[in-house]
């Protein structure tokens, strides 16, 4: 457990840019306090102690703002950043060098029986406030956008965006003519869809006005 504990915390400095040093990240890193809570709740799950388990995960959310359900697996150098409203499910399993941002939920669709949460494979990202929701698995490599949402596999080295969720990026390449991305600018399908909009609007009434100017009657 101590040996967990500090590559945890030169995970958080490596980072995290606000952090400064490993009192810090201590005393203050909410994500490390949930992760080192969930993994004394996991050892009581698995041996069946499921109520003083389920007791320590809901203090735990208390006092950190993330609910990570005692009956998830999680892999190794798991990095929350920020983490309030973060919810990870009972199935959920999470691979090795994964980050998790804020608001992010690794749910259920309410129509799965038994393995109901997403697995998440190693080096994935998953963005501010996106949901991960049902039996699906996101493969290593690849990125969820921010707010989005993903209700199916995610092959390996993809980028994801969008409400539903769909792959942008792959292996480095764009697919479908689908601009660059970076985690700092990911696109907006809703944005672009409004933008589209406000095109049609004027073209509808720039020829509106040339009618008019043309003395034509509509």
């Amino acid at each position: 457990m101590l040996s967990r504990m500090k590559e945890d915390i030169d995970m958080v400095l490596e980072m995290d840019p606000a952090a400064k040093n490993r009192f810090e990240v201590l005393a203050t890193s909410s994500g490390l306090h949930a992760i080192w809570s969930h993994l004394i709740a996991h050892r009581l799950y698995r041996r069946n102690f499921t109520t003083s388990a389920r007791i320590i995960s809901q203090l735990t959310r208390f006092l950190t703002g993330i609910e990570i359900h005692p009956g998830a697996q999680i892999g190794r150098k798991l990095f929350i950043d920020h983490g309030m409203g973060t919810v990870i499910g009972e199935t959920c399993r999470i691979g090795n060098n994964v980050t998790i941002y804020q608001g992010v939920t690794l749910g259920g669709t309410g129509k799965e029986e038994q393995k109901r949460h997403p697995d998440i494979e190693d080096n994935v990202l998953i963005a501010a406030g996106a949901k991960v929701l049902g039996n699906i698995r996101i493969h290593e490599n690849s990125k969820i956008g921010a707010n989005s949402v993903v209700l199916k596999d995610i092959p390996r080295d993809s980028t994801v965006v969008g409400i539903p969720g769909y792959v942008v990026k792959q292996a480095g390449e764009k697919v479908k003519n689908v601009r660059d991305l970076n985690h700092a600018d990911l696109p907006d399908p809703i944005l672009d869809m409004i933008m589209g909009l406000e095109d049609e609007i004027k073209d509808f009434r720039n020829e509106v006005r040339n009618e008019v100017e043309n003395g034509s009657h509509i």
